[in-house]
Protein backbone atom coordinates (compact mmCIF):
# COMPACT_ATOMS: atom_id res chain seq x y z
CA UNK A 1 0.00 0.00 0.00
CA UNK A 2 1.25 3.72 -1.14
CA UNK A 3 -0.27 6.40 0.92
CA UNK A 4 1.46 10.40 0.57
CA UNK A 5 1.90 12.55 3.55
CA UNK A 6 1.37 16.07 0.86
CA UNK A 7 3.30 18.28 0.83
CA UNK A 8 1.17 21.25 1.36
CA UNK A 9 -0.17 19.50 4.79
CA UNK A 10 3.21 19.92 6.29
CA UNK A 11 4.13 23.03 9.05
CA UNK A 12 5.28 26.39 7.47
CA UNK A 13 6.64 28.64 9.09
CA UNK A 14 8.57 31.60 6.99
CA UNK A 15 10.92 33.69 10.16
CA UNK A 16 12.30 35.98 6.96
CA UNK A 17 15.69 33.99 7.32
CA UNK A 18 13.88 30.50 7.25
CA UNK A 19 11.57 29.60 5.26
CA UNK A 20 11.00 25.92 6.85
CA UNK A 21 8.57 23.07 5.84
CA UNK A 22 7.96 19.76 8.56
CA UNK A 23 7.35 16.91 7.61
CA UNK A 24 6.93 15.82 10.95
CA UNK A 25 5.77 17.61 14.69
CA UNK A 26 8.23 19.67 15.45
CA UNK A 27 9.31 22.54 16.98
CA UNK A 28 6.24 24.99 17.42
CA UNK A 29 4.61 22.50 14.36
CA UNK A 30 2.57 19.84 16.33
CA UNK A 31 0.25 16.85 14.25
CA UNK A 32 -0.90 13.93 16.33
CA UNK A 33 -0.97 11.84 13.56
CA UNK A 34 2.52 12.70 12.32
CA UNK A 35 5.37 12.07 15.08
CA UNK A 36 7.24 10.46 13.18
CA UNK A 37 7.10 6.97 10.75
CA UNK A 38 8.89 3.96 12.11
CA UNK A 39 13.07 4.98 13.12
CA UNK A 40 11.96 8.44 11.20
CA UNK A 41 11.64 11.44 13.60
CA UNK A 42 12.40 15.03 11.23
CA UNK A 43 12.57 15.87 7.38
CA UNK A 44 12.99 19.41 7.39
CA UNK A 45 13.15 20.93 4.26
CA UNK A 46 15.20 24.56 5.16
CA UNK A 47 15.33 27.55 2.72
CA UNK A 48 18.14 30.19 4.41
CA UNK A 49 18.95 32.80 3.53
CA UNK A 50 22.14 34.20 2.55
CA UNK A 51 24.38 34.99 5.63
CA UNK A 52 22.18 33.65 7.93
CA UNK A 53 21.76 30.73 10.15
CA UNK A 54 20.86 28.66 12.89
CA UNK A 55 23.17 29.63 16.15
CA UNK A 56 24.80 27.22 18.11
CA UNK A 57 22.32 24.83 19.67
CA UNK A 58 22.65 21.76 21.17
CA UNK A 59 21.19 17.64 20.65
CA UNK A 60 21.58 14.40 22.04
CA UNK A 61 20.62 11.20 21.52
CA UNK A 62 19.87 11.54 17.65
CA UNK A 63 21.19 10.90 14.21
CA UNK A 64 21.36 13.92 11.95
CA UNK A 65 21.64 13.47 8.18
CA UNK A 66 22.28 16.76 5.97
CA UNK A 67 20.97 16.58 2.58
CA UNK A 68 21.84 20.47 0.79
CA UNK A 69 20.06 20.45 -2.65
CA UNK A 70 21.06 24.10 -3.45
CA UNK A 71 24.09 26.35 -2.50
CA UNK A 72 26.54 25.93 0.23
CA UNK A 73 26.02 25.17 4.13
CA UNK A 74 28.82 25.84 6.62
CA UNK A 75 28.81 23.94 9.62
CA UNK A 76 31.09 23.99 13.24
CA UNK A 77 30.35 21.44 16.41
CA UNK A 78 31.53 21.46 19.51
CA UNK A 79 33.48 17.96 18.44
CA UNK A 80 35.62 20.40 16.52
CA UNK A 81 34.70 19.57 13.02
CA UNK A 82 34.49 22.78 10.64
CA UNK A 83 33.14 22.36 6.75
CA UNK A 84 30.75 23.38 4.08
CA UNK A 85 28.15 21.06 3.51
CA UNK A 86 27.42 20.85 -1.01
CA UNK A 87 25.03 19.09 -3.66
CA UNK A 88 26.34 15.49 -3.19
CA UNK A 89 28.04 15.93 0.13
CA UNK A 90 26.23 13.74 3.12
CA UNK A 91 26.68 14.88 6.60
CA UNK A 92 25.93 12.44 9.58
CA UNK A 93 26.16 13.77 12.72
CA UNK A 94 25.50 11.61 16.04
CA UNK A 95 24.36 13.69 18.69
CA UNK A 96 24.79 10.45 21.58
CA UNK A 97 25.58 12.08 24.67
CA UNK A 98 25.46 15.80 24.01
CA UNK A 99 26.84 17.91 21.11
CA UNK A 100 26.95 21.54 20.23
CA UNK A 101 26.54 22.64 16.60
CA UNK A 102 25.75 25.73 14.14
CA UNK A 103 24.78 25.93 10.88
CA UNK A 104 25.18 29.23 8.30
CA UNK A 105 24.86 29.32 4.99
CA UNK A 106 28.10 29.79 3.41
CA UNK A 107 27.42 32.48 0.88
CA UNK A 108 26.52 36.57 1.24
CA UNK A 109 24.60 36.39 -1.97
CA UNK A 110 22.60 33.20 -2.50
CA UNK A 111 19.84 31.10 -0.45
CA UNK A 112 20.88 27.58 0.80
CA UNK A 113 18.15 24.55 0.48
CA UNK A 114 18.32 21.72 2.45
CA UNK A 115 16.91 18.94 3.65
CA UNK A 116 17.32 18.13 7.60
CA UNK A 117 16.67 14.11 8.39
CA UNK A 118 16.81 13.33 11.81
CA UNK A 119 16.77 9.34 12.84
CA UNK A 120 16.56 8.13 16.27
CA UNK A 121 19.59 5.90 17.54
CA UNK A 122 19.15 1.92 18.51
CA UNK A 123 21.41 2.84 21.35
CA UNK A 124 21.23 5.50 24.02
CA UNK A 125 23.96 7.38 25.30
CA UNK A 126 26.29 6.83 22.21
CA UNK A 127 29.75 8.60 21.87
CA UNK A 128 29.06 11.43 19.81
CA UNK A 129 30.61 11.21 16.01
CA UNK A 130 30.75 13.26 12.47
CA UNK A 131 31.12 11.94 9.34
CA UNK A 132 31.19 13.62 5.57
CA UNK A 133 30.97 12.07 2.52
CA UNK A 134 30.52 12.99 -0.99
CA UNK A 135 28.33 11.25 -3.78
CA UNK A 136 28.47 12.78 -7.05
CA UNK A 137 25.61 13.80 -9.67
CA UNK A 138 27.03 10.73 -11.55
CA UNK A 139 26.52 8.05 -9.02
CA UNK A 140 23.18 9.42 -8.23
CA UNK A 141 21.81 9.36 -11.70
CA UNK A 142 19.62 7.58 -12.81
CA UNK A 143 20.11 4.69 -9.64
CA UNK A 144 19.56 4.29 -5.91
CA UNK A 145 23.12 5.54 -4.06
CA UNK A 146 23.40 4.38 -1.06
CA UNK A 147 24.10 7.00 1.40
CA UNK A 148 23.48 5.90 4.92
CA UNK A 149 23.13 2.47 6.04
CA UNK A 150 23.72 0.47 9.53
CA UNK A 151 27.56 -0.82 8.68
CA UNK A 152 28.46 2.10 6.11
CA UNK A 153 28.65 -0.66 3.57
CA UNK A 154 29.21 0.87 -0.50
CA UNK A 155 30.96 3.88 1.22
CA UNK A 156 27.56 5.23 2.38
CA UNK A 157 28.08 7.02 6.27
CA UNK A 158 27.47 5.08 9.11
CA UNK A 159 24.20 5.27 10.92
CA UNK A 160 23.09 3.96 14.21
CA UNK A 161 19.90 2.38 13.30
CA UNK A 162 18.72 -0.75 11.07
CA UNK A 163 18.06 2.12 7.93
CA UNK A 164 19.01 2.36 4.59
CA UNK A 165 18.87 5.68 2.66
CA UNK A 166 18.92 5.76 -0.89
CA UNK A 167 19.63 9.10 -3.11
CA UNK A 168 18.65 9.52 -6.70
CA UNK A 169 18.60 11.83 -9.66
CA UNK A 170 16.20 10.90 -12.41
CA UNK A 171 15.53 12.49 -15.58
CA UNK A 172 12.06 12.48 -16.92
CA UNK A 173 10.72 9.23 -18.15
CA UNK A 174 13.71 7.55 -15.96
CA UNK A 175 12.88 5.05 -13.68
CA UNK A 176 14.45 2.97 -10.26
CA UNK A 177 13.35 -0.11 -8.58
CA UNK A 178 13.87 -0.96 -4.97
CA UNK A 179 13.19 -4.66 -4.21
CA UNK A 180 11.29 -4.94 -0.70
CA UNK A 181 11.44 -7.14 2.65
CA UNK A 182 7.49 -7.05 2.79
CA UNK A 183 7.77 -6.76 6.81
CA UNK A 184 9.98 -3.57 6.11
CA UNK A 185 8.96 -0.25 5.36
CA UNK A 186 9.44 2.55 3.05
CA UNK A 187 9.72 6.22 2.60
CA UNK A 188 10.22 8.01 -0.48
CA UNK A 189 10.92 11.67 0.24
CA UNK A 190 10.44 14.35 -2.94
CA UNK A 191 13.16 16.48 -3.11
CA UNK A 192 12.42 18.09 -6.33
CA UNK A 193 10.18 17.73 -9.45
CA UNK A 194 7.40 14.89 -9.47
CA UNK A 195 7.22 11.15 -9.36
CA UNK A 196 4.58 8.01 -9.22
CA UNK A 197 5.73 5.26 -7.11
CA UNK A 198 4.04 2.21 -7.49
CA UNK A 199 1.28 4.04 -10.14
CA UNK A 200 1.15 6.63 -6.97
CA UNK A 201 1.87 10.34 -7.80
CA UNK A 202 3.80 12.30 -5.66
CA UNK A 203 5.23 16.16 -5.87
CA UNK A 204 7.55 18.43 -4.57
CA UNK A 205 7.60 18.34 -0.75
CA UNK A 206 5.75 14.40 -0.65
CA UNK A 207 6.49 11.93 1.24
CA UNK A 208 5.06 8.12 -0.22
CA UNK A 209 4.93 5.93 2.45
CA UNK A 210 4.91 2.05 1.14
CA UNK A 211 3.86 -0.77 3.65
CA UNK A 212 3.24 -4.20 2.64
CA UNK A 213 4.92 -3.66 -0.54
CA UNK A 214 7.58 -6.15 -2.31
CA UNK A 215 8.89 -3.77 -4.80
CA UNK A 216 9.16 -0.29 -5.16
CA UNK A 217 9.20 1.78 -8.59
CA UNK A 218 10.06 5.08 -9.08
CA UNK A 219 9.08 6.54 -12.28
CA UNK A 220 10.03 10.58 -13.06
CA UNK A 221 6.69 12.21 -14.09
CA UNK A 222 9.40 15.85 -14.43
CA UNK A 223 13.28 15.54 -13.80
CA UNK A 224 13.43 14.22 -9.76
CA UNK A 225 15.34 14.27 -7.16
CA UNK A 226 14.36 11.71 -4.15
CA UNK A 227 15.52 10.20 -0.83
CA UNK A 228 14.54 6.62 -0.30
CA UNK A 229 14.34 5.22 2.93
CA UNK A 230 13.63 1.61 3.85
CA UNK A 231 13.04 1.65 7.50
CA UNK A 232 12.55 -1.73 10.03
Amino acid sequence: MITLRQSRERGHFDHGWLNTYHTFSFDQYYDPRYMGFRQLRVINEDFVAPGRGFPTHGHRDMEIITYVLEGALQHEDSMGNGSVIRPGDVQRMTAGTGVRHSEKNASALETVHLLQIWILPDTMDLEPGYEQKAFGEDERRGQLRLIASDDGRDGSVTVHQDVSVFASILGEGQSVKRDMDQTRYGWIQVARGEIKVNGQRAGQGDGAIAMGESSLEIVAEKPAEILLFDLA
